[in-house]
This record gives structure tokens, sequence and C-alpha cells, in this order.
């Protein structure tokens, strides 16, 4: 008995003696501690880049809409001005025919006139 307990304590020691060291067990939490820290700034970076696409996601629908909104201005005031030009013709021709109608009175009363003389 007293040798099987022997053996077992020298197997214990031995089982102890082959676990890693206080300085092995820092490093490996170290190294997790360094992964952690490592996946926590990827996570931080993509979080980064997700916020800036989106920004400029948002900032090109914004200028999308402004270019929408440009065109159909220009729309618009090409509409009124082809308006105002039609009106401004139509009025042009309106003073051209009354300014024919004068010019033919004023010739017939010059006729008259002439031929009274």
């Amino acid at each position: 008995m007293k040798k099987l307990f022997a053996v077992l304590v020298v197997s214990g020691l031995v089982f102890v003696a082959c676990g890693p060291s206080a300085e092995e067990q820092a490093a490996e939490e170290q190294r997790i501690a360094d992964s952690i820290a490592q996946v926590e700034e990827q996570q931080r970076i993509q979080d980064s880049l997700a916020a800036e696409l989106a920004k400029a996601q948002e900032a090109a629908a914004q200028a999308e809409a402004e270019k929408a909104a440009a065109e159909e201005n220009a729309a618009t005031a090409v509409k009124q001005a082809a308006k105002a030009t039609k009106k401004a013709a139509t009025t042009v021709k309106k003073e051209a025919e009354t300014a024919a109608t004068e010019v033919e009175a004023r010739a017939a009363s010059f006729k008259k006139a002439k031929q009274n003389n």
C-alpha cells in the first residue's frame, strides 16, 4: 500500500509539473486578450466603414433628388418661356395687323385727298 501511495504521489507531482506554468498561463491569457482586442478593432473599423457608406449613399440620394428637382424646374422654365414667346408673337402679329390696317386706311384717305385735289 505504501508503494501504491508513493506511486500515486509521484504521478500526481508529474501531472502537476507537466501542466502549463504561471508564465505560460499568463501568456495564453494575454494572447486571448490581444485576439479579442483585434476582433473588436476590426469590428469598429467595419462599423465606421458602414457608417461612411451610409452617409455616402444618403448624399448620393440627396444629390439625385436635387438633380431631379433642377431638371423639373428647368422644364417648367422652358414651358413658361414657350408660353411667353407664343404670347409675344401673338401680340406682335396683332400689332402688325393693326399697323397694316392703319397704313391701308391712311393710304386710302391719301388717295381720296389726292383725287379731291
